[in-house]
């Protein structure tokens, strides 16, 4: 009797396995939403078939910022300190526009040490997926609240949230970001697209994930649950994602669905599930994510989207290859430009 051949591991385009992109393994508590996100981000650069090779990961320090070393273990990666991953990823990024660079933070990575260099980076739109793992504490030193728990939220001990939350999705439509993002670690399909998307984008990719802390924020009482999120959540549209190298052939009717193509050509298809609602408009996705709130609802879907706004490699002139490889003729100045430049300033 024949012994049955295992069947080929599936390939991308590529030619590379799923196995090419995994990383270590993970040492957060098991069911934590991070580690389905993690499943989430290898699977999107998989998918698109981008090598590992050309990604650059960035974290702080958090649960978070763990995450990193738990999937492309064949990629750069960057752990640096508490709330400082934006700066180091935007001096690399534009040292060398050749990397994809995703980082990924947590609540108070970004929403409180960090919180100043994750508006300029915002502001500036750095070509790169900015992930927020949110859970409302702050997991690696025994769950406080993080700035972004909501009030009325209760800890395991019986601890009230009495401070107004930071919305990062509202903070970063704000500060003009490019692309806004809001999704559930639970919500395998709609973060799948999401990810693909924030990758595809030419600026600064934001989404903000829920991903409930299962050893802090958890019970009944946490506005940042499994059981609240599922719930409460609300999403405004249904997503599909068709990348650059897919031909597209799907029909739909137009009256309810809206594309958008991308930075890289690939497109997003977002079905309309809310009326009216576009998500080119910055003044009106700050207006939902007001209602959502006042009306306790998680909103989530692309909530802001603009494919058009320059990153800011592209609002300094920088050229596309890597600085490091550029000759001492292209980055030095001449002796005559320097004469020029001292006798300007006598």
């Amino acid at each position: 009797m024949a012994t049955p051949t295992a069947a080929a591991p599936r390939t991308n385009r590529l030619g590379l396995a799923i196995l090419d992109y995994k990383g270590g393994k993970t040492t957060l508590c098991a069911g934590c939403g991070h580690n389905a996100i993690s499943e989430r981000i290898l699977e999107a650069y998989f998918d698109l078939g981008i090598p590992p090779e050309r990604v650059a990961k960035f974290s702080g320090i958090g649960c978070s910022s763990k995450t990193p070393a738990y999937f492309m273990s064949r990629s750069h990666s960057f752990n640096a300190v508490h709330g400082r991953m934006p700066s180091v990823a935007t001096g690399a990024l534009l040292a060398n526009r050749t990397l994809h660079g995703v980082g990924v933070s947590g609540d108070g990575d970004t929403a409180s040490i960090g919180i100043g260099q994750f508006v300029n980076l915002i502001r500036r739109n750095v070509a790169m997926v900015y992930v927020v793992e949110n859970n409302g504490v702050y997991g690696l030193t025994k769950g406080q609240f993080s700035a972004t728990a909501d009030p009325g939220s209760t800890l395991k001990g019986g601890d009230v949230a009495d401070l107004p939350a930071i919305d990062i999705c509202a903070l970063a439509l704000q500060l003009g970001a490019s692309f806004v993002g809001r999704s559930f670690s639970g919500d395998k399909k709609q973060l799948s697209v999401l990810l693909k998307a924030a990758v595809a984008h030419g600026g600064t990719a934001l989404l903000d994930v829920i991903s409930p802390c299962v050893t802090f924020n958890d019970h009944e009482g946490s506005t940042k649950s499994f059981s609240f999120v599922k719930e409460h959540g609300e999403p405004l549209q249904e997503l599909s994602f068709v990348p650059a190298f897919e031909e597209i052939d799907v029909d739909y009717d137009p009256g309810t669905t809206q594309e958008v193509t991308l930075h890289d050509g690939s497109h997003l298809r977002l079905k309309k599930l809310e009326a009216g609602y576009d998500p080119s408009d910055r003044v009106r996705a700050m207006s939902r994510l007001m209602e959502s709130a006042r009306g306790g609802e998680v909103l989530t879907g692309m909530l802001f989207l603009d494919p058009a706004a320059p990153d800011l490699a592209t609002r300094l002139g920088l050229v596309a290859a890597p600085l490091a490889t550029l000759p001492p003729e292209q980055v030095r100045p001449s002796r005559a430009v320097l004469d020029a430049i001292n006798a300007s300033l006598r």
